[in-house]
């Protein structure tokens, strides 16, 4: 899909409405206002939210209610599903469909009556004073539509009869209007898929994201508000298929593997022999699908899909088919209320047009029997003790366990930790059943107490592991930008995978599949390599198995591009299986997402293409640290088993870190050549006079020798340098570290790099820095033959298993083999 105009229009959409919601507010709250007057528990309602909000939160709030519900009535306009085009034209017309019937005196009885009909009527004819007369009848009219839509979908248009309405923005006509952008950007052709109403969420949202991060570099911490815009991704649409197709497609192949779906699922790989122990599905209406963070729905969207195609394979008519596919498999998890609503629209959008193929639609069906889809917007809900402890007197003890007490207790943390709750209680479907059964009508004080223990149950009920399937592409956030809050939960609840949120998911998204079920992901590859993620990598070796993979690397996301994001897209299987052989595509040379999809369809034809890999999980253990290093050769893992490591023979350290680099760290010649102290040892050093001493701070690629530019202040053993350290941290050893092997001779190499490793003899006299460490021989001549190895071709692919992002920190050279 062309994104570029979807992009330009909501962000401009976004600063339009918060201009005029807030324009409107000011109105509304002038003390003479009409609004006053003829709405005044509205206002009241309104000055109340503006008590417990800030007026910039309520002005978001009313201006995402509005971008979300035009936008969803121009995509059924566009795709024929409004009885009615509402906020767009007949053929031939300019002015929307609604208003033009209007003028002609045609209103819908079902839409309006009584006086609100005749209010519009009036105004229409002039019977009405008014600035702008068909402004003010149309306002009318979409309400009015809205209101209507509460009834099919109340999880998108909630009834407006509130302070949404007073706030709503004025200029709706005019052809500078918010409605003549949406329809401008909301082509037919844009509005042929769903997918549209999220790639509109993500850029209405990209602003906010952006003054996040900015933020984030002042050390702004992420609240539990600004979550979702922190962490919205749009995922594209080949990326879903893989991830879908790899999942839920291959589980249905097991159980059916003459069924017909193989032939849509081009992305799927098969796997490399036959499979004989999986989950057994018999019917299609056993299948639980699960998103648990599913943003605007792109995932659940597909899975509708691939369903369709299963229904329609076992069997079913394809006219019953929506209303099994929502009522039975699909479900989705989501903190953000306006993402929410957006992926619950999504799924209506697809059951409303019935067979995802266009073979007709379902409207009729669907108007009839509204379906609601099962979306679960995660809230905070906070009960006080004493409440807790009344309402427990209510229903007794026995209902009321120690497990639903705790359960309460963990959704004091919804809003800020999601889907990575455990619930205590594990049986919350029954204890729901049951208190949705007490009566409290005749209890005043305990009917809020039971709507939040019921709201509770509700949300733990999509927590429990039940699901045959989990999909998600879950948020990405480093334990650097959490609030204070989040990091410590994350740190109790999930210490082996604290580094990041999405490694979290990981583990959660385990526990909500099912035994032998499916998890299907795309994440950050750093999970893969980095050995802050060693203990859940060893995890996932150890308890379940990778089956398939798509290694995408760096622009896999053309809406983000650079290479800011690296990602794998991988399917795991909740079962252990060591010695099962993966599916793994090396796909981290492409540069684009074109490149990338093209290379997978490529797979899926062509398994000999040279970048498909099979290999199992044992394979990975022979690598210290187990990074998932599909690609090595078995020789170049048999190294790892049978080579001496580098730290057997040689000492690898990092240097100093001067914590003022501008004052301690010159170019060679720019002090006095005099006050330098060349060829020192660590004693003469502290004996001469000389300020200045050699330093190695990697650089550039360099083998063999040089790169030896920089000097640095260690003045009376570097006493300047020290009391900074002091100063700031406390303790001179938090960044003057191993001085012990300063000025001795051995080998230095840059730790980043953008090729390969190159090594440097470095002579006695040098102090050396954290981007220049170095390691220390016992042995000389193992000195030279080290260095004449590490520069050698041999090494590039040792390293490109413990390092392939080409960070060369010494503690990976650790486990180099020679």
């Amino acid at each position: 899909m062309e994104t570029t105009k979807l992009k330009k229009f909501a962000q401009s959409a976004r600063r339009t409405l918060l201009t005029q919601v807030s324009s409107k507010l000011k109105l509304v709250l002038a003390k003479d206002s009409a609004a006053r007057r003829e709405n005044p528990l509205a206002v009241a309602e309104l000055e109340q939210q503006l008590a417990a909000n800030s007026d910039k939160q309520v002005v978001e709030q009313v201006a995402y209610l509005w971008f979300n519900r035009l936008c969803a009535l121009r995509f059924m306009d566009a795709n024929a599903y409004n009885r009615i085009r509402v906020v767009s034209p007949a053929d031939g017309q300019f002015q929307p469909e609604i208003l033009a019937e209007a003028k002609a005196g045609h209103i819908d009885e079902g839409l309006l009556q009584g006086k609100l009909r005749e209010q519009v009527l009036a105004l229409l004819s002039g019977a009405a004073p008014s600035r702008d007369p068909q402004g003010e009848a149309y306002r009318l009219l979409v309400v009015a539509v809205c209101n209507d839509y509460h009834r099919l979908m109340p999880y998108l248009f909630a009834r407006i009869d509130d302070y949404s309405e007073l706030l709503m923005p004025d200029d709706l006509l005019s052809e500078n209007s918010i409605l003549a952008y949406t329809r401008e950007a909301m082509t037919l052709e844009a509005c042929e898929s769903v997918e549209v109403i999220g790639w509109l969420y993500q850029f209405y949202i990209s602003e906010k994201k952006d003054e996040v991060f900015e933020g984030l570099k002042n050390n702004k911490k992420i609240t539990a508000e600004n979550i979702p815009a922190a962490t919205q991704l749009f995922t594209p649409h080949w990326i879903v298929r893989y991830l879908v197709e790899n999942s839920l497609g291959r589980l249905w192949l097991l159980n059916h593997p003459q069924s017909g779906i193989r032939a849509q699922m081009a992305y799927y790989i098969e796997p490399e022999t036959p499979e004989r122990d999986f989950l057994k599905i018999r019917s299609p209406e056993e299948l639980k699908i699960c998103d648990p963070a599913c943003g605007s729905g792109h995932m659940l969207t597909y899975a509708y899909d691939l369903l369709f195609a299963i229904y329609g394979d076992a069997g079913y008519d394809a006219a019953e088919i929506p209303e099994k596919i929502l009522t039975h498999n699909l479900y989705g998890i989501e903190i953000d209320e306006r993402a929410a609503e957006l992926a619950a629209f999504a799924l209506a959008m697809k059951a409303l047009k019935g067979d995802p193929l266009g073979a007709g639609n379902n409207r009729r069906r669907f108007f009839r029997k509204p379906l609601k889809p099962n979306i679960c917007r995660l809230e905070k809900v906070v009960v006080s003790a004493q409440a807790v402890d009344d309402y427990v007197g209510f229903v007794g003890r026995d209902l009321f366990t120690a497990d639903l007490r705790q359960t309460l207790k963990q959704f004091e943390e919804a809003d800020n930790v999601g889907s990575l709750i455990r619930p205590a209680l594990r049986n919350a479907a029954d204890a729901l059943a049951t208190l949705e059964a007490k009566d409290v009508a005749g209890q005043l004080f305990l009917t809020g107490t039971h709507a939040s223990v019921l709201k509770v149950l509700r949300q733990a009920a999509y927590l429990s592991p039940q699901y045959h399937v989990v999909i998600a592409n879950p948020p990405y956030m480093g334990s650097k930008g959490m609030n204070g809050r989040l990091a410590a939960w994350i740190k109790d609840h999930y210490p082996d995978s604290k580094s990041d949120l999405f490694a979290a998911f990981i583990e959660r998204n385990l526990d909500l599949a099912q035994k032998q079920g499916a998890v299907a992901m795309i994440t950050m590859q750093s999970w893969m390599f980095l050995s802050s993620f060693e203990k859940l990598r060893t995890k996932l070796l150890d308890t379940k198995t990778i089956t398939s993979m798509a290694h995408l690397g760096a622009r896999a996301f053309d809406s983000i591009g650079g290479e800011v994001v690296s990602t794998t897209a991988f399917v795991l299987e909740n079962a252990h299986r060591p010695d099962y052989k993966g599916n793994y595509l090396r796909l981290v040379d492409g540069n684009s997402e074109t490149e990338k999809q093209t290379a997978i369809l490529t797979a899926t034809k062509n398994p000999a293409c040279g970048y498909l890999f099979h290999v199992a999980a044992l394979d990975f253990e022979k690598i210290p640290g187990s990074p998932i290093a599909y690609w090595a050769s078995p020789k170049v893992r048999d190294l790892f088993v049978n080579s001496p490591s580098l730290a057997s023979i040689a000492k690898p350290r990092q240097g100093l870190a001067t914590s003022d680099n501008d004052r301690f760290l010159k170019q060679w010649y720019e002090p006095q050549i005099q006050s330098i102290g060349f060829g020192l040892t660590k004693k003469e050093a502290f004996e001469s006079s000389c300020k200045w001493f050699p330093c190695q701070k990697g650089g550039m690629f360099r083998k063999w020798y040089g790169n030896n530019d920089y000097v640095v202040n260690w003045e009376n053993d570097g006493s300047e340098i020290k009391s900074l350290v002091i100063a700031r941290y406390g303790s001179a050893s938090k960044r003057v570290v191993n001085e012990d092997m300063y000025f001795s001779q051995g080998l230095t190499w840059s730790s980043l790099s953008s090729s390969a490793l190159s090594m440097r003899y470095v002579a006695g006299g040098f102090i050396f820095e954290t981007k220049g460490s170095m390691c220390f021989f016992e042995d000389e001549s193992v000195l030279y033959d080290s260095l004449a190895f590490a520069n050698s071709s041999v090494i590039n692919p040792l390293l490109q298993c413990v390092s392939p992002t080409l960070d060369f920190h010494e503690g990976l050279l650790v486990d180099c083999r020679l």
